[in-house]
């Protein structure tokens, strides 16, 4: 009860302020207290922060707090009742006109991915919130992309392709409109640099989309193209630099979706050939006699296989 007390006047303050100071320190109040977890968050989306974030969202005075407001929302959706409310308040149009704003600066861009990728997540057993996403999701789907080939950083561009993986995952379509719009060439290029592709976590995104999109007929010829069976073979080797869990896991996913990549792209004879060509065979089996270099993974192995 004190802490929903102190929610009420926080979210308050962000209504009834005109204060830039006084709405951006509640923000953050709000923002640290959505860090203790699921419980907490449902109380904060109960309470009507997600409406108040998104009425700041919506007015240009306030320009400079989208990017703080975004993020709030994005931790607040990790819970059911954040996505309910986002959904009422027609918060995915509001999220498509930041993210197709071309005057909207990066970090909000950013954070606006960051919210995309926390609902789209296949994490959430409710999908009713997806109905009113189909419609802005051409919209979205082409500020996203953009934003991967624009990334300043490596945080950036993980939000961005966060954001485009999960969306793959549950609509067919999205997968066509990207292959329209280059995302092949795009994303590939994005792996020879440094400054957006930085950590495995990043190369998951980008190998999660390549196997969703690998299973359109269009796309083998595009990844022939874009020398991206050479980069697929990189990915087969990737390894973690920590003994982070996290990381290992992420090391895990890239080998195992790259091998699945490759598989659904091999039914091409050319993509077949190519692999062939460039030693595919003897380092998938490799990783199948190694449980080391496909770092003690099942899943790893039965891909490869």
């Amino acid at each position: 009860m004190a802490l929903a007390n102190e929610i009420r006047v926080l979210i308050k303050q962000i209504e009834s302020s005109d204060c830039v100071q006084t709405i951006g320190s509640a923000i953050s109040n709000l923002l640290s207290l959505t860090q203790d977890g699921p419980q907490l968050c449902s109380i904060i989306a109960k309470e009507g922060a997600v409406v108040a974030l998104f009425k700041i969202c919506r007015q240009d005075r306030f320009r400079d707090l989208y990017a703080h407001a975004l993020r709030t929302v994005a931790s607040i959706c990790c819970v059911e009742e954040g996505i309910n409310q986002l959904d009422k308040v027609d918060g995915i149009l509001c999220l498509a006109d930041i993210l197709t704003d071309e005057s909207s600066v990066e970090a909000a861009r950013a954070e606006a991915a960051a919210v995309v990728a926390q609902i789209t997540s296949p994490h959430h057993t409710s999908t009713q919130h997806l109905a009113s996403f189909l419609e802005s999701m051409h919209d979205i789907v082409t500020a996203l992309i953009k934003l991967c080939e624009s990334a300043s950083c490596g945080e950036v561009f993980l939000l961005a392709s966060a954001a485009l993986a999960n969306i793959t995952f549950f609509d067919s379509m999205a997968c066509e409109i990207l292959l329209q719009l280059n995302a092949i060439h795009i994303l590939l290029q994005a792996c020879k640099d440094r400054q957006r592709v930085d950590t495995p976590y990043s190369k998951d995104q980008v190998v999660t989309i390549l196997a969703n999109l690998s299973v359109l007929e269009p796309c083998a010829s595009e990844v022939l193209q874009e020398q991206g069976v050479e980069r697929l073979l990189l990915l087969l080797g990737e390894n973690p630099s920590s003994s982070n869990p996290s990381e290992v896991a992420a090391c895990e996913r890239v080998q195992q979706k790259a091998a699945v990549t490759l598989a659904r792209l091999s039914r091409d004879p050319d993509v077949a050939q190519t692999a062939i060509q460039l030693k595919a065979v003897p380092r998938l089996i490799e990783l199948c006699r190694s449980p080391t270099e496909r770092n003690n993974s099942d899943s790893v192995l039965v891909a490869c296989l």
